[in-house]
């Protein structure tokens, strides 16, 4: 599994509030929930993001209250990974649950940025920055968690088992 995309970077502390605001708590549409994704720290993410893009972001993503939303807005508006520092213990079961991909890579989260073209290989956890040239060594997925990435989330991944 790969991903590859231009970079929307973010800083430390990105909470779950931030990523979709609790007023918006009200559906759990995946579409509109993206078409309101990071809209409290940036306006224009909706309206730039495309397919595939990858974000990045420093320490504590995701930290804040445990609701789902927050990685299914992400997914939803069409991020492919998110590669931080480090995630809040609870966002990154969330994101793995509803088969969002998430990279936890210090340097690579400090180094690469805004706008810059990235590729991840989910198997060796090689994070590439294109526009650099420079690689990165994240975490790679434990098998088990790519093939409930691949197949969508975990309720996919067990009703497929089934």
């Amino acid at each position: 599994m790969e991903a590859k995309g231009r970079v929307f970077k973010y800083g430390d502390n990105v909470d779950t509030d931030v990523i979709i605001p609790a007023r918006y708590l009200n559906s759990s549409d995946p579409k509109e929930l993206a078409t309101h994704c990071m809209e409290d720290i940036d306006k224009d993410f909706v309206n730039k993001v495309k397919q595939g893009d990858i974000m990045v972001a420093n320490k504590n993503f995701g930290c804040g209250s445990s609701r789902e939303h927050a990685p299914i807005a992400i997914k939803a508006a069409g991020i492919s990974c998110v590669i931080a520092e480090t995630f809040a213990r609870i966002f990154y079961r969330n994101s793995i649950n509803i088969g969002l991909p998430i990279i936890e890579c210090p340097e690579a989260a400090k180094e690469i940025n805004a706008g810059d073209e990235v590729s991840i290989d989910f198997d060796s956890g090689v994070i590439t920055d294109n526009t650099t040239g420079k690689s990165y060594q994240g975490q790679a997925f434990p098998e088990f968690m790519q093939k409930i990435i691949q197949a969508n989330g975990l309720i996919n991944y067990i009703n497929e088992k089934g």
